[in-house]
Order: C-alpha cells, then sequence, then structure tokens
C-alpha cells in the first residue's frame, strides 16, 4: 500500500519534458576541445578563459548552487534538474529529457546505472559550452514555443561536419558548411539558450531577445569582437601560410568580465530643489542588467562638506523573486517578482535622490554585482564575485 501511494504522488506530481533531439554520439577524435587546438590555437585558447567553457555544474559555484537548491525544493533527483539545466549549460548531453519511470527508479535505488546517470557524468560534457556545441549545429527550429530552449532548439550536425561563417572553409580533418547564423545574424545562435528564461512556475525572468532594439548590432561585436584581420585555422593552407580572414574574438566576454562594465552605462545628476534628479543611459541593444534574474545595480552616493564624508546612501536596482507561497526564492522557483529596476535598451531610468544638509559637493557611483544579497543569501555562495561590485562610472555634483 505505502509503495502504491508513493507511486501515485510522483505520478501525480511529475513533470514530463518534451523530448529534443540528442546530440550525434562523439567520435574520439571530437571529444574535447584539445582534439581543435592543433588547428584552431588561437580561438580555442581564448574561448578556454571564457565561461561558455566553465558552463558545467563543477566548475562555476553558482549553476551548482542553485541546481541543489532547485532540487531540493521540488523534490526532483539532482540528475533529473542537470539534465534540465544541460539544454542551455551542456547541450551535447546524450539524454535531454527525464520521465516518471527515472523518479520512481531513483526512489527506488534502481537508477544506478540509468541512461540518464550516464549521460550527466560523461566526462565529454566537463568543458560545457565547447567547440561541439556551436559548430555542430545544423539548423536551429523556430517553430517551437518560446520557452523551449537550447538543445530542445537545435537540429545536429552528424558527427565530424562543423557549421561555421566562412564560405569558402576547407579542412582536411572534418568537412565545413556556412550557415547563416554565423556568418549574416550570429544573435540568432546566441538567443538560442539566451532567451525566454522560465522558472518552474512558466514565470518569465529573463530574455534578452525580447528586449532587444539594435537588428544591425549583433551580440557578438561585444561579447566576441567586431570582425578584424586574423586567422581562424594556423593550417598552412594559403601557399605554405595560414590563410589571413575576418574573424572574432572567442572570449565571449560578460558580465563576470570587469573591464567590459566600464562606462556600460552613463550616468548625470542635477539637483531639484531638496533633491537629485539621477538619470542613467544605456546605450547598448539589450536592458541592463539582463540574461538572468537578481543581477543588480548599485548605486552609491557620498555626501561630502570640504574634503569630509558626511554622509553616504546605497541604492539598489534589482529585483527579488517569490514562491508560490510567497517566501523569497531564487529566479529559477519565483511565481513573482518585484518590479523590474533595470536600464531599458537604448533608454534612461530617473532616480530621486535626497539632499543632505550641509553637503558641499555628492557623488554618485554607479556600479554592477552579479547577484543580489538575497540569491546570494539563499544560495550560500562563498566566492568572492558573486559580492564584488564592478565599477561602472561616477559623475560629481557641486554646490
Amino acid at each position: 500500500m505505502k509503495v502504491s501511494i508513493l507511486l501515485i504522488a510522483v505520478l501525480t506530481t511529475a513533470q514530463l519534458l518534451f523530448a529534443a533531439e540528442a546530440a550525434p554520439e562523439l567520435d574520439p577524435k571530437y571529444h574535447d576541445s584539445s582534439k581543435c587546438k592543433s588547428c584552431h590555437a588561437r580561438i580555442v585558447k581564448e574561448w578556454s578563459g571564457s565561461y561558455h567553457a566553465k558552463s558545467h555544474f563543477k566548475n562555476d559555484e553558482y549553476l551548482r548552487a542553485s541546481m541543489k537548491y532547485y532540487a531540493r525544493k521540488t523534490r526532483k533527483p539532482i540528475n533529473a534538474v542537470k539534465v534540465e539545466c544541460a539544454a542551455c549549460h551542456n547541450p551535447r548531453v546524450a539524454v535531454t529529457s527525464t520521465d516518471v519511470n527515472y523518479q520512481i527508479d531513483v526512489l527506488m535505488g534502481l537508477d544506478k546505472n540509468s541512461d540518464v546517470n550516464k549521460a550527466v557524468q560523461d566526462s565529454a560534457l566537463s568543458e560545457g559550452v565547447n567547440c561541439l556545441v556551436c559548430h555542430n549545429v545544423d539548423a536551429i527550429k523556430d517553430n517551437l514555443p518560446p520557452e523551449k530552449r537550447g538543445v530542445h532548439r537545435i537540429k545536429w550536425n552528424p558527427v565530424g561536419i562543423m557549421s561555421g561563417p566562412i564560405e569558402d572553409a576547407k579542412s582536411p580533418y572534418h568537412k565545413t558548411q556556412y550557415r547563416d547564423f554565423f556568418g549574416k545574424d550570429p544573435k540568432h545562435l546566441c538567443f538560442v539558450c539566451h532567451a525566454n528564461d522560465r522558472s518552474s512556475e512558466n514565470f518569465l525572468f529573463a530574455n534578452t531577445r525580447k528586449e532587444y532594439k539594435d537588428t544591425k548590432k549583433q551580440c557578438a561585436d561585444c561579447h566576441m569582437s567586431p570582425k578584424k584581420e586574423g586567422f581562424a585555422s594556423n593550417l598552412p593552407i594559403d601557399n605554405g601560410k595560414p590563410k589571413k580572414r575576418m574573424v572574432r574574438e572567442h572570449g565571449f566576454v560578460g558580465a563576470h568580465t570587469n573591464w567590459l562594465w566600464e562606462d556600460a552605462l552613463g550616468i548625470k545628476a542635477k539637483r531639484k530643489g531638496e533633491s537629485f534628479i539621477v538619470t542613467l543611459s544605456n546605450e547598448n541593444p539589450h536592458n541592463i542588467p539582463t540574461g538572468f534574474g537578481a543581477r543588480e545595480l548599485i548605486l552609491d552616493v557620498v555626501y561630502r562638506s570640504g574634503s569630509k564624508v558626511i554622509e553616504t546612501k546605497s541604492i539598489s536596482l534589482t529585483q527579488h523573486y517569490t514562491d508560490k507561497r510567497g517566501k523569497p526564492t531564487i529566479p529559477h522557483l519565483a511565481k513573482k517578482a518585484t518590479k523590474d529596476l533595470s536600464v531599458p535598451a537604448r533608454g534612461k531610468k530617473t532616480l530621486k535622490v535626497p539632499m543632505v544638509n550641509g553637503a558641499g559637493q555628492v557623488t554618485f557611483e554607479l556600479y554592477y554585482r552579479l547577484v543580489n544579497n538575497e540569491v546570494r543569501s539563499l544560495l550560500k555562495l562563498k566566492e568572492p564575485q558573486w559580492s564584488e561590485k564592478k565599477f561602472i562610472t561616477r559623475t560629481t555634483v557641486r554646490l
């Protein structure tokens, strides 16, 4: 009887996922980026320091902590959660969905040799989003519901056929095919994952694609680099020398990169009565913050009389998330959120900041933080990067 009740409960609460096209099984010579390095040394070196390379749960504290938190709160097996997250973090996972049968196996201790467990433990996934994730894509499925992301939107090439932005590319080691989502419109590929991020309650908490206000500027122009003359391959195929191409860097810089934040937003302030009107301006084609819930802008205000600091204020621009019980939670479990305080793409946001008596000058300093205090506390994140304030810009008003 107890077993029957248990099975009924699992059957009632389990969520079935739409199946996606599993990536073709890898030939050993395409197992990891070291096999690409001999021909594409510069590109592999740049990629190896990126957060694409660290997108596996073993390499990212936030991802690891949020998976465990999500599994505990939803009572799902941790490997089932890894499969869900792998849709974007490890798209070459061999299993793209879990079902009721797997969850029953876990409850009964019969999952040890399951396809799911083997898939998430496969060493081929340890590099996260590597060369074979992007450059093995044949087509992007645009006719699916928007909540279907990552691997669910991908049609794969057979192993050994690489896609890329160069129409006349040739290699003695693999076939190469040109694709528009590399050459003409690379943001199309970016938005396979960087869009329509929804919680377990179907709450949309991040959608860079919807925010995007520029049809000409590409994600790659900032997060890789503008195209410049260089070498995609170091093979001596042009009269005994590597062939010069117009190429991009492959560092995939983003929110973790301090220098990218310098002057990412503009700031102006003027006194109006007993207050200051502070205007934040955003010339980027997407909101800031974007791409993930619980990011944070911090406006530090320093009031001085002469050289003496007489008061400071700190204003947080972030979203806070609550679950279906109304308790604070992480974005992936949210039922609702507070007002979006991001600075809109190609737009502005104004804030009203009070004056302090006796101040002769007021400095406004704008910073960015990867995770706000609330979510950082919920996940018990320890690495300094999650609490670090990244400087954006400042302005001073003299009275």
